[in-house]
This record gives C-alpha cells, sequence and structure tokens, in this order.
C-alpha cells in the first residue's frame, strides 16, 4: 500500500520519496504523448469505414484534451525532487491517468462491436501496447499504471467474455495481473534504489563533513611513507607540526625528521625504538605515544597507523594520523605528580611510600634480604602551630622535609605521611646498624634550631621503626609495627628512636582493653574520688582539698591515673568524666566547715567544651555549694592549644566567683601574658622547683623565690606542690609561699576520712 502510494509508512520521509517517484514523469510527457497519438491513429485507422467519421473525430479531440491536460499536471511536477508532494498534486495526477485510461475504453466498448475480427484484433493489439508501455512509462508511480491499466483490462476481459472468447478473457486477466505486479515491483525497487542512493549520499556527505573537520584541525594530521619508511605527500598540517615545509620532508626518512639530535649518535628514545620496530614489522598500531624532538625542543605525539598494500599485495607503506599530545602529556605528569608527592613539602606522600615500601618487601623476598620502615614525628609542633600560626607550621615543615632530604642516600625514600608525621623507606637494611644510623641522624638533624619569621624554633622527632619480613610479611604489617614502635616512643618523652618488638602488640592490645572499659567505667560506677589536704604555710590549718580521680575496674584492678588520664583526654572521654568528678566533689564540699574550699582539675579538653560554664552552674545549683568556696585548676597547656577560647570561659567562672588556680606552673609554655590578663587566685609551684630548693639548688631557688614574688605583687595566693619532709617545709616556709600541698600533711584520703579528720581537729579545738 505504501508503494501504491495509498497510505504512508510510519518509518522514513514518504513526503521526500514521493517526489522522488513523481520528478520522473516529466521526463516522459513527450513520449507518453506521441506514443497515444499514434495509437489513437492506428486505432482510427482500423475503425475507418466501420465507425462514423463524426465520433473517430470527437474520439481523438477528448482523448487530446485529457492527455494534454495530463502532461500539463505531469510536467508541474518537475521539481518533485527538491521538494515535497503534496497529498492534492498526487490525487490530480491519478485522476488525470484514469481519465485517460476511462477515454481509451470508448474504442473497446463502443466502436469494436462494429468492427470486423481483424479490426478488434488490432484494436486489441494496439491496447496491449499501450497498457504494456504505460506500466513502463508509469513505473514509479504505480497506482497510475495499475488503475489505467485495471479499466482498458477490464473493459477488454468484457468484450472477450461478450463475444465468448474465454481463452482470451484468461489470457487478457493474466495480462493485466502481471502488468499491476510488474507495477509494483518495478516500483519498489525504484524506492529501495532512492533509499540506498539517499543513505550512500549521507553518508558520503558525513564522510567529507569529517575530512573536512579533520584536515581543518588544529591538533591532527595524515601522514604516510612508502615501503623504505621515507615520507611522501607530506600533507600541509603534517609540516606545520614538524616545522618544516611539505616540499622539503619529501623522501627523508620519518625516524631522521622526529629523532633530533639523537639521530646521530643513535640514542633513541624508548618510544621511537617502539615506532622503529612496528614499522619494520609492518604491524598496526594505535595511540603510540613517541617522543619526537624538533629544533632542539621534545614534544609528544600520539600516532596511529596500518600498513597498506597494492592489488599484488605488495608492501607498498604504511598511513595514519598524527596529533600533538604535549599538553596533555604534561598535565597527566602533573596529576601523576600531585598524586604521588606531598604539595607543601614536595616529597612523596603516603600513596608512593606505600608503593615503594611493597617494591622494597618485594625484592627482599625475591634476594632474601631485609628491608626497613621508619616513621618519624615531631616533638612539640602542634604548640608551634598553636602560637604562631599554620603559616609558621607550614614553614616548619619545608625546612623539616629539606633536612631529611639531605640525610637520604640512594637506599632510602623518605617521604610525609601527613600533617607532622614523616616516614622512610629502607630499601636495603640487611645492614643491622643502618636504620639506627638513619634513625640517630634523622633525631639529631631535627632537633637543631630553626629561623623562621624571626622566631628561633626548637621542635624534636621521634622515630619508631620496624624491618621487614622479620616484623611484617605486608606493607600493612610492617607500617602498622613500625607505628606502634613510634608510639613507644612518644611515650617515653619523645627525642628517641625505638625498635618494633613484639611485646608492643601486648602493649597496644592493652591501651585497646583499657579504652574499651573506660568507656563504660562511669555507668558502671567504678570512679571514686580522693581528697588531700591543702594547709596554710603558718598555721598549718587545712584550707582547702584537692579532689583526685580514682579508678577501680572490674577488669584491670586499680588503674593509675597516668594510665588512664591521658587515655581519657585522647578519646574525648574526659568530658562527661570531668563532669561527674566536678559535680561530685560539689556534693561532697557540702559536707566540710564552710570555709574549706574544693579544687578540681580541669582539663583543656572541656574548658574547649562550649557548655563548661552551664555545667559549672548547674553542679553548684545541684549541690547547693557557694562558689566561692570552688577553685577551678587548669595547666598552662590548655593556653597553648587555644588561648581565647579557654581565657573566655574562665572568665565566665570567675565571674560567678569561682577560683582558678594555675597548675604546675613553670613546667609547661609559661608566659606572663596569662597573668596580665587572667586573674588567678592561686599559683601552684611544681613539686620539682620545691624538692630544688630544699637542696639548696640555685636555679630552683629563684625559681620559687620569682614565682612568690611576683604572686603577692599581683595579689594571688602560692602553693607549693610535693612538700614531703620537714627541710622542705622550712625551706617552703622560708620562701613565702602561702599554702603547701604534699604527703608531710596528708595523703589522698576518702571522703569518710576526710570527715573524720575535720571531727578530730573540732575536738582537739575544744579541748585546747
Amino acid at each position: 500500500m505504501a508503494v501504491l502510494g495509498l497510505v504512508d509508512s510510519a518509518e522514513g520521509d514518504w513526503a521526500r520519496l514521493r517526489g522522488l517517484q513523481y520528478a520522473g514523469l516529466s521526463r516522459l510527457v513527450s513520449t507518453r504523448l506521441a506514443a497515444h497519438a499514434l495509437a489513437a491513429l492506428l486505432v482510427v485507422q482500423a475503425l475507418a469505414g466501420t465507425v462514423s467519421i463524426l465520433i473517430l473525430l470527437s474520439w481523438t479531440a477528448l482523448l487530446a484534451g485529457v492527455m494534454v491536460h495530463g502532461a500539463r499536471i505531469d510536467r508541474s511536477l518537475e521539481d518533485a525532487d527538491r521538494r515535497r508532494v503534496t497529498r492534492q498534486e498526487i490525487q490530480r495526477q491519478t485522476v488525470g491517468a484514469v481519465a485517460a485510461g476511462a477515454v481509451w475504453v470508448i474504442p473497446i466498448v463502443l466502436l469494436s462491436p462494429y468492427g470486423s475480427g481483424e479490426q478488434r484484433l488490432l484494436v486489441w493489439t494496439v491496447m496491449a501496447m499501450l497498457m504494456a508501455g504505460t506500466a513502463l512509462a508509469f513505473a514509479t508511480v504505480p497506482l497510475s499504471a495499475v488503475l489505467f491499466n485495471a479499466i482498458l483490462g477490464i473493459a477488454s476481459i468484457a468484450i472477450f467474455m461478450w463475444y465468448g472468447k474465454m481463452t482470451a478473457a484468461a489470457a487478457a486477466v493474466t495480462f493485466v495481473i502481471f502488468l499491476a505486479v510488474g507495477s509494483i515491483e518495478a516500483a519498489r525497487a525504484f524506492l529501495a534504489g532512492k533509499v540506498a542512493e539517499a543513505g550512500m549520499a549521507e553518508k558520503s556527505e558525513v564522510v567529507s563533513l569529517l575530512l573536512r573537520e579533520f584536515e581543518e584541525g588544529e591538533a591532527d594530521w595524515l601522514w604516510q611513507t612508502d615501503s623504505t619508511r621515507r615520507v611522501r605527500s607530506a600533507s600541509p598540517r603534517f609540516a606545520f607540526a614538524l616545522g618544516e615545509d611539505p616540499e622539503d620532508l619529501d623522501g627523508k626518512p620519518l625516524i631522521q625528521l622526529i629523532a633530533g639530535a639523537s639521530w646521530e649518535d643513535g640514542h633513541f628514545h624508548s618510544s621511537l625504538h617502539d615506532l622503529a620496530e612496528k614499522l619494520k614489522r609492518r604491524e598496526s598500531f594505535s595511540n603510540l605515544l613517541v617522543r619526537v624532538t624538533l629544533h632542539g625542543h621534545h614534544r609528544w605525539w600520539e600516532l596511529s597507523a596500518s600498513p597498506k598494500f597494492d592489488e599484488n599485495a605488495n608492501f607498498i607503506g604504511f598511513r595514519g594520523v598524527g596529533s600533538d599530545v604535549t599538553e596533555q602529556r604534561e598535565s597527566a605528569d602533573k596529576i601523576a605528580h600531585l598524586a604521588r608527592y606531598d604539595t607543601l613539602t614536595g616529597l612523596p606522600n603516603r600513596l608512593m611510600l606505600t608503593e615503594t615500601l611493597g617494591e622494597a618487601m618485594s625484592e627482599a623476598d625475591r634476594w632474601r634480604m631485609r628491608c626497613g620502615f621508619m616513621m618519624i614525628d615531631l616533638d612539640r609542633f602542634k604548640a608551634v602551630n598553636d602560637t604562631l600560626g599554620h603559616l609558621v607550621g607550614d614553614q616548619l615543615l619545608a625546612r623539616v622535609s629539606d633536612r631529611l632530604k639531605s640525610l637520604m642516600s640512594d637506599n632510602e625514600l623518605c617521604g610525609r605521611l601527613g600533617g607532622d608525621e614523616f616516614a622512610i623507606v629502607v630499601r636495603d637494611a640487611t645492614d643491622g646498624d643502618r636504620i639506627r644510623h638513619v634513625a640517630n641522624a634523622v633525631i639529631t638533624a631535627l632537633s637543631q634550631p630553626y629561623e623562621i619569621d624571626h622566631h628561633t624554633l626548637y621542635v624534636g622527632a621521634s622515630v619508631g621503626s620496624a624491618i621487614g619480613p622479620r616484623d611484617g610479611a605486608t606493607v600493612e604489617t610492617l607500617m602498622r609495627n613500625a607505628d606502634l614502635a613510634l608510639y613507644r616512643a612518644k611515650d617515653e618523652g619523645g627525642g628517641q628512636h625505638f625498635d618494633y618488638e613484639p611485646a608492643l602488640h601486648a602493649h597496644a592490645e592493652e591501651r585497646r582493653k583499657l579504652e574499651f572499659s573506660l568507656r563504660h567505667a562511669l555507668e558502671r560506677g567504678e570512679f571514686a574520688l580522693a581528697y588531700q589536704p591543702v594547709v596554710d604555710a603558718i598555721t598549718e590549718e587545712p584550707l582547702s582539698f584537692e579532689a583526685l580521680l580514682r579508678w577501680n575496674s572490674a577488669e584491670h584492678g586499680q588503674v593509675s591515673p597516668v594510665k588512664f588520664i591521658p587515655l581519657a583526654e585522647d578519646t574525648r572521654l574526659i568530658v562527661p568524666i570531668g563532669e561527674w568528678v566536678l559535680r561530685t566533689a560539689c556534693h561532697e564540699a557540702m559536707n566540710w566547715p564552710s570555709h574549706i574550699k574544693v579544687a578540681v582539675n580541669v582539663s583543656g579538653e572541656q574548658l574547649l567544651d562550649p557548655s563548661f560554664a552551664e555545667v559549672v552552674v548547674s553542679a553548684l545549683a545541684s549541690s547547693g555549694l557557694p562558689p566561692h568556696r570552688l577553685e577551678i585548676e587548669v595547666t598552662e597547656s590548655i593556653f597553648v592549644r587555644d588561648g581565647t577560647a579557654a581565657q573566655q570561659t574562665l572568665e565566665r567562672i570567675m565571674s560567678l566567683g569561682c577560683g582558678v588556680a594555675l597548675d604546675d606552673f613553670g613546667t609547661g609554655y609559661s608566659s606572663l601574658g596569662y597573668l596580665r590578663k587572667l586573674r588567678f587566685s592561686t599559683i601552684k609551684v611544681d613539686r620539682s622547683f620545691v624538692q630544688g630548693a630544699a637542696r639548696d639548688n640555685p636555679e630552683s631557688l629563684a625559681i620559687v623565690r620569682a614565682v612568690v614574688a611576683m604572686a603577692d605583687a599581683l595579689e594571688m595566693s602560692t602553693t607549693a606542690e610535693g612538700v614531703e619532709t620537714e627541710e622542705e617545709l622550712a625551706k617552703i616556709r622560708l620562701l613565702g609561699c602561702k599554702k603547701i600541698q604534699g604527703y608531710f600533711f596528708g595523703r589522698p584520703m576518702t571522703p569518710a576520712d576526710a570527715i573524720a579528720m575535720f571531727e578530730t581537729l573540732a575536738l582537739r579545738s575544744i579541748r585546747a
């Protein structure tokens, strides 16, 4: 139905195809008119004398009018292949063909009965020829051909049957069917050909467009060589890429053109060797990256080519495409560098260190050698970052990296793991002293002073090392064990080097179990407070108690505060634990005489908690303890971390009426600026100075005198810690400290013992 033109298929541009069908009609207009005129002349001649000449002339005039009208319609479709044919135009052309068929029926139906058998035979012969010619002439528009032939065929069949010519009628039926099928198949073949032709034209247009874009592009070019690998027919773009004229390239070896100075000495880049090998073997290659040298400058080309053969299968050379990918290659190199190197220090990063350690372990396993991995952590670096800012800290890290690089040989690779952690991979550690030598050199070099922005800075280094494969068969295991050794070095005070030992695993496992127990200690009620008295240096009367935390673990028994307090701070468990200590101490203090204060130690983690001041208010309110009876003890380290936040929190606490004591003064990062900004109630002198003063150590004596004089001038009290002997007590009194704390006056005691002590003092007072 679509071929006939009765419907349009859902697929394809059928309006365009109809135009191609009907455009060919105009070329055969003259031929059809001549054929119809000749056929009409034969019919008139056959019927002349039998049929009135007037009838014949009238029929001829009618036929001429119909044919001329149809010819005009056909000529109007001359440009149909360049536009879309409308449905109205198709209908007019079809009606014209039907009208022509109806006019040609007249000689068969009206005229042939009056003629003889010979005349009828002649007329039918003319009709058969006309039908066959129409089928051919209207091959592109089968609907018109089928309708025209159907009209004449039906009329002929009817006449044959009228005269009893059944055989002739059957022959006529067959003839009409044959012509109809032939017309449809011819039209189908015509349309298929036009569709294929359009497809080829479209593909040709696309290919031409791609070629134009390729030739006009700025990055790609065509190139070809002959069987001797010499350039032939160099394209302008290829010549431009080489920086030469096209005519100067013809006949020159391709490798010579792109090898630069290496053509003379024969020391080619490996990529040129690969290209030459593929050209020699006549192998196809795609996206081959080649380093070329043009006028003394290195560039990177990406080449693709295939060998060409003539009709006799003889090799005639290569033909391919190329592009300059220097910028892309440089970008890829930069990305690869960034992926494996630290941007701040320029040292290899964790990824490259891990890869290098993996290679070293593979080599050690293959040759029965040993390799080493060392982890380095800077001591006191955080204080630099917090006090002087990250800009100075970054400059310090850069200086550290320079010193590390200067210590490395070809056997070592140093890199930065992150933050202030560095690492060294020792490829061959068969010599057992090599790692110790490198570690000592690192500690010595990194401990020297640094001059940065008019600041003289001191940081140290702690080192942990592990030997592979002795201390670990995998990269992850070796790095973990070196980290355990580093943790021990830091735990021992820093500035030291420790090798990995299997016992460190037990220590790490113990710490893990201790942390697990610590997380549940508060809810299990395993914490308790002990109270150590602080007395007046002259009267020796108790003035306050310092609350000290104790932990009796169900799994670990009595755990020293030296072990669990740092762990609580690392895990931030110190915040809820510290709140419990504060609330408990306030409630216990309500059982003491009204003039006795309670001192509670507060960590930096607590002070940096924005809600800590509200916790103090809540503890005082719930216990009923007057604010002046609560003293918060802090160390100078809190001001190193975040001095502004800590100062604001302490000012809010002081505004409540609470006292604030500065504990362990002189042992940390002391600064008189803290004393000027905050009105501390008490300055506590560390026990190391107390013991030194008792031994008449000049430095300790000078420090204690200076602290006491400064505290008196600022209207602050002083407390000497760690007084244990009569000699120490006498010296401290002589130096002028106001308050004393230590075993000489009492060890930490339970709340019941503290109450009992007050009862004893009350009885003594009554007796006195």
